[in-house]
C-alpha cells in the first residue's frame, strides 16, 4: 500500500455501500469457514457469544470495561496512522501510565483527599504513556530506528520494568504474587454504577476520546498537517512543516490517551498493577483501526464488537467444549478479511486512474 493509498483511506469512512456490504460478507464468510474448521458450528457459536456477552446486563458491564481501554488506545492510534506511523509500541504505552498511576497512588498521599490523588494518578499516567511514546517517535524522528522496531523493543522493557516493580519494590508484603501489586483502598477505586460496574470516568474519557480525535484530525488545522505529511513528506516540506516534528507530537498523542487506558485498568478494574495489566489491549487496537478502515467513527462499534468476542469467547469452552483462544484466531480471521478487501479497493482504485488517463 502506497503512502497515497493510505492518505485516502485514512481521510475518512468507507466510500460506498457497496463496499461496506463487501467487507462485511467478507469477513462474515471468513469467520464462518475459520469456526467451521476448528469443529465449531458457526451458528451456535456465534451464539454462544452473544449470549456471553450481552446475555445479562453484568455481562454487558464486563463488555464496557473491555471497551473502554480498547477504545482509548484505537483514538490514539489514529493520531499516528493519520501521519503514517505504524505505532506498535502503543502496548508499552499502556503499561507504562498503568506504572505511573500505581506510582502516584503508592506515594505518600495520605493527607491529600482520595479524589486529588485520583486525578493526580491519571495525570501521571497520560504524561508516563506519552513520554513512552515521545521516546519511540524520537528514535524514529532522530535515531533513524524504524517505527515498528522501536515500539517493540520498548515494549519489552515496559513489560520488564512492570513485573522487576511487581516482584520487587512493589511486591505484597511478605510474597512476591503475580496477582499483583498490594490492592489500593477503596477510597481510590474509581466510582462504578451499581450492578453494571462501569466507571462513569472512564466511560467518559472513552466518549471524549473519541470526539476530540474527530474534532482535532477533521477539523483543525494540526489534523490537515498530520494527513498532508502523511500523503507526502518531502511536498509537506517544501510547505514549511516539519515532519520530524509532527511525527513525535502524533505520537504524544496516542502515548497519552493509552496511558490514560493504563490508568483504567489500574483504578478502575483491578485496582492494582498486574504483569497482565493491559490485557494486549493495544495489540488489539491495531486492528480495530485496521478494520474501522482508519475512520473514527466506525471506531466505537467495532471495538465493542471486538470487547464482545473477548468476553462472550468464555462460553465457547464451557458450552461447546471448545478453547477459549478460538476468540484469538476469529480476530485474525477479521484482519485478513478486512486486508483483502482493502487490497481490492486498492485495486479498483488503481484500475480507475489508470482508465481515466487513457481516456
Amino acid at each position: 500500500m502506497t503512502d497515497n493509498d493510505h492518505s485516502t483511506i485514512a481521510a475518512g469512512p468507507i466510500s460506498s455501500l457497496r463496499e461496506m456490504a463487501v467487507m462485511i460478507c467478507a469477513v462474515a464468510l471468513f469467520t464462518a469457514a475459520i469456526l467451521a474448521a476448528a469443529g465449531a458450528p458457526p451458528t451456535a457459536a456465534f451464539v454462544q457469544i452473544l449470549k456471553g456477552s450481552l446475555g445479562s446486563w453484568s455481562k454487558f458491564g464486563h463488555v464496557i470495561k473491555a471497551w473502554i481501554p480498547l477504545t482509548l488506545c484505537a483514538a490514539g492510534l489514529l493520531f499516528t496512522f493519520r501521519i503514517g506511523l505504524w505505532n506498535i509500541g502503543i502496548e508499552g504505552q499502556v503499561i507504562l501510565g498503568a506504572v505511573m498511576t500505581t506510582a502516584v497512588m503508592r506515594a505518600g498521599t495520605a493527607s491529600l483527599d482520595a479524589d486529588l490523588v485520583l486525578i493526580m494518578a491519571f495525570a501521571a499516567g497520560a504524561a508516563g504513556g506519552a513520554l513512552w511514546a515521545i521516546a519511540a517517535g524520537l528514535l524514529k524522528t532522530h535515531g533513524g530506528v524504524h517505527e515498528i522496531f522501536a515500539g517493540l523493543g520498548l515494549n519489552f522493557v515496559a513489560q520488564g520494568l512492570a513485573l522487576w516493580l511487581i516482584f520487587g519494590p512493589w511486591k505484597r508484603p511478605g510474597v512476591a504474587s503475580m496477582s499483583g501489586t498490594e490492592v489500593f483502598p477503596r477510597s481510590l477505586w474509581l466510582f462504578q454504577f451499581t450492578g453494571l460496574r462501569i466507571s462513569p470516568v472512564g466511560l467518559a474519557l472513552a466518549v471524549g476520546a473519541i470526539v476530540v480525535t474527530a474534532m482535532v484530525l477533521g477539523r483543525s488545522r494540526m489534523g490537515l498537517n498530520l494527513r498532508a505529511i502523511g500523503s507526502n513528506p518531502r511536498a509537506a516540506v517544501l510547505f514549511g512543516l516539519r515532519p520530524s516534528r509532527f511525527m513525535v507530537l502524533a505520537m504524544a498523542f496516542a502515548g497519552c490517551l493509552a496511558g490514560l487506558a493504563g490508568s483504567v485498568q489500574v483504578a478502575g478494574v483491578y485496582h492494582r498493577l498486574i504483569p497482565s495489566i493491559s490485557s494486549n489491549y493495544g495489540y488489539l487496537a491495531l486492528l480495530v483501526v485496521m478494520l474501522a478502515n482508519y475512520n473514527v467513527w466506525a471506531v466505537a462499534p467495532i471495538a465493542l464488537f471486538f470487547a464482545c468476542l473477548n468476553v462472550g469467547s468464555i462460553q465457547l469452552p464451557m458450552v461447546l467444549r471448545l478453547d477459549s483462544s478460538l476468540s484469538g484466531v476469529i480476530q485474525g480471521a477479521l484482519v485478513l478479511a478486512t486486508l483483502a478487501v482493502q487490497a481490492w479497493r486498492a485495486h479498483k482504485r488503481r484500475q480507475g486512474r489508470i482508465g481515466g488517463l487513457a481516456d
